[in-house]
Formats: structure tokens, sequence, C-alpha cells
């Protein structure tokens, strides 16, 4: 299964961005085990934080570009940017250096889960 992630970079190989002050997101598509990805597209957009204010129809437009999106790696984000995110069902995750040891990281992470999760089902069958 292949996966559609958008990172928040200024330079394509860092994840240092906050979601509000991104001016361009590198998408990348990412199999299963996130061993293998690949560059697909930039898109940019303006920043949603300016300062302590945001621009909440801006914070809309730019969770609807990213919402063939899968995943969002970022260095910070705010709750307001990650709800509008989540109403998109993009799920968006602090995770910041090397583009590929950020991905990789989320996918360590989602296998942790489903070894939980079977774990969990396991003891709860018994």
């Amino acid at each position: 299964m292949k996966y559609k992630i958008a990172v928040a970079s200024t330079d394509g190989k860092v994840v240092n961005q906050h979601f509000g002050r991104a001016e361009v997101f590198y998408i990348v598509e990412a199999d299963s085990g996130g061993m293998t990805f690949t560059y697909e597209e930039s898109r940019e957009t303006v920043p949603v934080c300016r300062g302590q204010e945001h621009d909440e129809s801006q914070l809309k437009a730019v969770a609807a570009m990213l919402e063939d999106c899968d995943y969002i790696l970022v260095s910070r984000i705010g709750a307001g940017a990650r709800a509008a995110l989540g109403q998109n069902n993009i799920e968006a995750f602090e995770l910041p250096g090397l583009i590929e040891d950020s991905i990789r990281k989320l996918f360590d992470y989602f296998e942790v889960q489903n070894l939980l999760e079977d774990l969990y089902d396991n003891y709860s069958e018994n």
C-alpha cells in the first residue's frame, strides 16, 4: 500500500517548519513500511501564521490543498491546525529531522501500534 505524506520543509531535506509558517509542502509517496519513498511534487502556500495571529480561512484552504495526503510531517503544529487537518482525515505528526528518518519513524510508530493492538486483542481473547 502507498501513502502520500506532506512534509513542511524549507529545503526539501529536513522536516523543519511549523505548519502555520510553512511556505511549501513537499509531497512524498511512501510504501507501507516507509522503506522506499519518492518525491512527487511541491505545493506552495501562503503561511497561515503571522506572529500570534492565524487566518482561519487560509488554515482551511491549506488543509483542503493537502486533502489527498494521508499524513503531514512538521516540526510543530497547533491544535487549530491539527483540527482543520483532522476534518480532512489527515493526521499530523511532529517529527523534525531528516525527511527520510522522519518517514521511517512514522512507520516505526505504526508498526509498534499494530503490535500493541495485536497484543491487546490476544489478551482480550484469553
